[in-house]
């Protein structure tokens, strides 16, 4: 029994092992891709004028959905920017989805809303709509109350009211620098019959002062949780998304800003209202489709259309954020299981599909694994503690390379954080983010499968704290 117990133990450590090099190998791989991407992205942007560019006839026209609950402490900042923006015609739909506070009624008085018996065609089902309010204002902006329906419903609200053929979805605690829809609407311009979705870059502005809907001044967040995360969405974005966008394999499209074809989202069904990953979702319907009717399709990630958002700033909150995260991932790759190493769907069945399940998906399972093994083997006295401390190093050199690689793509590409003080903080944080931090958030996707399996459906409440307020 303890030869059969040992041979287990065996295998599963050289599995582990092996998915740890391959693991390290692909994030190389896509950091080096992403590298050349930006290099060619500046070069071919150099000379580019975006407000000249953009006044040719064929410029398509963009509505703005914004879904809001319970937004009260960002929701007049975030509509500020998006009514700011640098376009040539643009409207904004801000969905009340049954908030509980007094995101509508600050809504209202601000933007003098009145309401409306404003005609609209419901291609998509939704929740019922209370009421249409125009701005006096600002004729650009129109907020929509509805019944609660979460998220997803609240975009297929937006779907059905919008008037444009291209759509922007983004979180209403969001906000937009002024030039991002000229930036992330340029491959709709090159390519306007076979780009169907484009997404920007999400950074963090806890910390920042925000004035009028604008990130005034950049400073970096006073809580190391906050810190920990502008390394993630850094690996994420810049690391991860653009080397998978230059092998065309994206998957995901962050729900905090992205814009859309909207024909061929309408043409899926528009968001589905079961899941909590919508916006992962229908980027992968969207491939499927196109992919079975055998239509060329461009989906691209631009790496300097800037969202900024704001993060968690406690364990618990972060804890129910990635949680839901992961439990989408759990949801739509098992409603789109069919496309995994399947042929019929090109690149995205045949890598990015099994890339995803395989690292993005059980990559908590398998760290965990190595921890389980671990406290066996040193209970047991079997721990080779010069290979135990050599494997630690080498995971922990290795992620701080991967952190420090995409600082550098951050550099290069927008700079950001000019001040030396606030990249030493971040250096600082990729090392001090192996410590915990890491294993604490394996710990909550692991979680998630126990929460899936229970058949929780839950987005877990997000309180926000509000911008920070730049001083006159």
């Amino acid at each position: 029994m303890a030869n059969i117990l040992n041979i287990f133990i065996d295998v599963i450590t050289s599995i582990i092992l092996i998915y740890f090099l391959l693991l390290n190998f692909f994030y190389l791989l896509f950091t080096i891709l992403a590298i050349l991407g930006v290099f060619h992205y500046k070069n071919m942007t150099a000379y580019i004028r975006y407000k000249e560019l953009f006044k040719l006839p064929l410029v398509k026209p963009i509505s703005i959905i914004a879904p809001a609950y319970n937004e009260e402490h960002t929701i007049i900042e975030s509509v500020s920017s998006l009514l700011s923006l640098e376009y040539p015609l643009y409207e904004v739909i801000v969905v009340n989805d049954g908030s509980k506070d007094a995101t509508l009624d600050k809504l209202i008085t601000y933007f003098k809303l009145k309401k409306t018996n404003r005609v609209y065609r419901k291609t998509v089902d939704t929740q019922e709509i209370k009421g249409i309010y125009v701005s006096e204002s600002d004729t650009k902006l129109v907020v929509v109350d509805k019944v609660n329906g979460k998220k997803a419903d609240a975009l297929n609200a937006g779907l059905n009211i919008s008037r444009y053929p291209l759509f922007c979805a983004i979180d209403s605690d969001s906000i937009l620098e002024k030039d991002s829809l000229l930036k992330i609407a340029r491959p709709f311009l090159e390519h306007p019959e076979r780009t169907i979705a484009a997404g920007g870059i999400i950074r963090l502005c806890n910390g920042c002062d925000v004035k009028r809907g604008q990130v005034l001044n950049i400073k970096m967040p006073y809580k190391y949780i906050a810190r920990f995360q502008i390394i993630e969405y850094f690996r994420a974005f810049l690391g991860g998304r653009l080397g998978l966008s230059v092998l065309h394999s994206v998957l995901i499209i962050s729900g905090a800003f992205g814009l859309f074809r909207k024909d061929m989202a309408l043409d899926c069904g528009g968001y589905r209202t079961d899941t909590v990953g919508e916006d992962m979702d229908l980027v992968v319907r969207m491939k499927k489709r196109l992919h079975e009717r055998k239509i060329p399709f461009r989906m691209e990630f631009i790496p300097d259309p800037i969202c900024w958002t704001e993060a968690p700033e406690s364990m618990k909150i972060l804890s129910k954020q990635r949680n839901r995260w992961h439990r989408g991932l759990i949801e739509v790759l098992k409603y789109s299981r069919v496309m995994f190493f399947n042929p019929r769907y090109g690149v995205t069945g045949l890598f990015a599909m099994p890339f995803y399940v395989i690292f993005e998906l059980l990559g908590p399972l398998i760290e965990f694994s190595g921890y389980f093994i671990f406290v066996i083997f040193v209970v047991t006295g079997q721990l080779n503690y010069p290979f135990a401390w050599m494997f630690f190093l080498v995971a922990v050199v290795l992620g701080i390379i991967l952190s420090l690689l995409s600082i550098f793509l951050e550099e290069f590409s927008v700079r950001r954080y000019p001040r030396l003080n606030d990249v030493l903080i971040i250096i600082v944080s990729c090392i001090l983010e192996n410590f915990f931090y890491r294993q604490y958030l394996s710990f909550v996707r692991v979680k998630a499968f126990f929460d899936y399996l229970r058949g929780e459906k839950g987005w877990g409440e997000m309180k926000r704290k509000g911008f920070t307020q730049a001083q006159r």
